[in-house]
């Protein structure tokens, strides 16, 4: 065995891939495993630990691997994670943990995240159950959003021995896990379900149809006898560009397109809530999300465009999405910006007038800033067009909760600890930092439980 070379995981073949929503990796077998897991040199000073937002103490459950003992292995990981069905899968493994793995110095890094997949999928299909409290502390917690945050805020708090209630906006429990990320790249019942089932196994209670700040206000979550509250409620409202045509029909957010065809089923004609895809799609943005709107088009049967403003080398994308994008045949159209949406005579839109850029300066944000190339300008024939350019909080929970502080981008103001400016509020995640990971608002979940426990437990 090449200790140099990681053990390459299947994959479901890209052209047939492109016509379903199954999963496209298919994870590592017992064998492969162990052998990925016999690479790991087991660092006394692992960087790798700290290189994950949870912490995980994964020298530890990759050396149970290598002996074979997965059930051991999930054990040390759920002492971390809440969610390692759903890490193993979304996390970007390869700028955290993987990202400061020694043996990457030289050859491949372990591959964290597969075998984190691996022992979390292994856990699932034996109904391995996170250890329970050995007491009950007595004390009410309100968890706002079942998100990554949310989840995991409850998570680690119900395993201190604190009665959570999970408040949830939706009708269907996972928050951006469910409506946000398809089905391809993360199973809503065979993971997300079965990962909250172990959360309610703990005790953690569940209450969907919940809006804060319309159905109850935080303030009367006190009333009701909570004794903190954690707003993990993420960042839903989606922005646009401001051009003209932008309110044509078969102009799309992200965010809605998403939450149609992964929460609502408009993929499956069946249900009541169709979807016309489109038959020429352009997806504006080169994020995640945009990977997972562009694909999500691609397998309702579309021709799909990514159009960037800026080059490959700046695409924020995870390297292996926009790697499985284009092995699917999606089109990058890079170096290129939309300036106006045209429409025919009834309002639907008929192609994207667009313009080539060229990479000047660096901006604030360290990449070279786009420049408008002179005569450039161009029609793009596309009978739909998806918004892909981010998303900010919702400001209903902040505007009906006197003593809240918000940034100007409307995002609740929090520190490290999670404790925001209103006492026994905490906050974290997307609602906190605007659109990030999933692995991020899992740590700042994680972190403001920390605080609601020091917090609350010499009350």
């Amino acid at each position: 065995m090449d200790v140099l070379k990681r053990i390459p995981v299947a994959e479901q073949d890209p052209e047939i891939r492109a016509h379903n929503f199954d999963e496209v990796c298919l994870g590592y077998t017992k064998e492969e495993a162990m052998k990925e897991a016999q690479r790991c040199i087991g660092c006394k000073n692992a960087q790798c630990i700290k290189g994950c937002p949870v912490a995980i103490q994964i020298p530890d459950f990759i050396a149970k691997i290598k002996e074979g003992n997965f059930e051991e292995a999930y054990h040390v990981i759920s002492e971390s994670s809440s969610l390692p069905a759903v890490c193993g899968r979304v996390c970007p493994q390869e700028n955290q943990c993987e990202g400061k793995c020694i043996r990457g110095i030289k050859g491949d890094a372990i591959s964290i995240g597969k075998l984190e997949r691996f022992v979390a999928d292994y856990a699932l299909e034996h109904d391995l159950m996170p250890s329970k409290p050995e007491s009950f502390l007595g004390k009410k917690v309100a968890v706002i959003g079942s998100g990554p945050a949310g989840l995991t805020c409850a998570g680690d708090l119900a395993k201190l021995g604190y009665q959570v209630t999970v408040f949830e906006a939706l009708h269907e429990l996972g928050g951006v896990l469910v409506y946000g990320i398809p089905e391809f790249r993360l199973p809503k019942h065979r993971v997300v379900a079965k990962e909250i089932q172990k959360l309610k196994s703990l005790g953690v209670q569940f209450e969907t149809n919940v809006i804060v700040g319309k159905s109850v206000t935080i303030d009367e979550l006190f009333e009701e006898g909570f004794d903190a509250v954690f707003v993990g409620s993420g960042a839903g409202l989606p922005k646009f560009m401001g051009i003209p045509g932008e309110n044509a029909n078969g102009v799309y957010s992200a965010n809605e397109y998403l939450t149609r065809s992964n929460l609502m089923k408009a993929c499956n004609d069946e249900y009541d809530t169709p979807m016309i895809a489109g038959k020429k799609v352009a997806v504006v943005g080169g994020g995640n999300v945009a990977m997972d709107a562009a694909r999500t088009a691609l397998r309702l049967g579309a021709e799909v465009h990514i159009v960037y403003r800026r080059s490959e080398a700046e695409l924020p994308a995870r390297a292996e999405e926009v790697h499985h994008a284009k092995e699917e045949g999606i089109v990058f159209d890079l170096l290129t910006n939309p300036v106006e949406i045209l429409v025919d005579d009834i309002g639907n839109v008929k192609a994207m007038k667009c313009v080539k850029m060229v990479l000047g300066e660096p901006d604030a944000s360290g990449r070279r800033r786009p420049v408008v190339q002179p005569g450039s300008e161009f029609d793009m024939e596309v009978d739909t067009v998806i918004m892909s350019l981010g998303t900010s909080p919702n400001p209903l929970i902040s505007s009906t909760t006197e003593g809240l502080e918000v940034s100007k981008w409307k995002c609740i103001v929090a520190d490290e600890s999670g404790r925001t400016s209103k006492s026994g509020v905490y906050a974290g995640g997307d609602a906190v930092t605007g659109a990030a990971t999933v692995i991020l608002a899992m740590g700042a979940g994680k972190q403001a439980a920390s605080a609601i426990h020091e917090d609350l437990k010499s009350k």
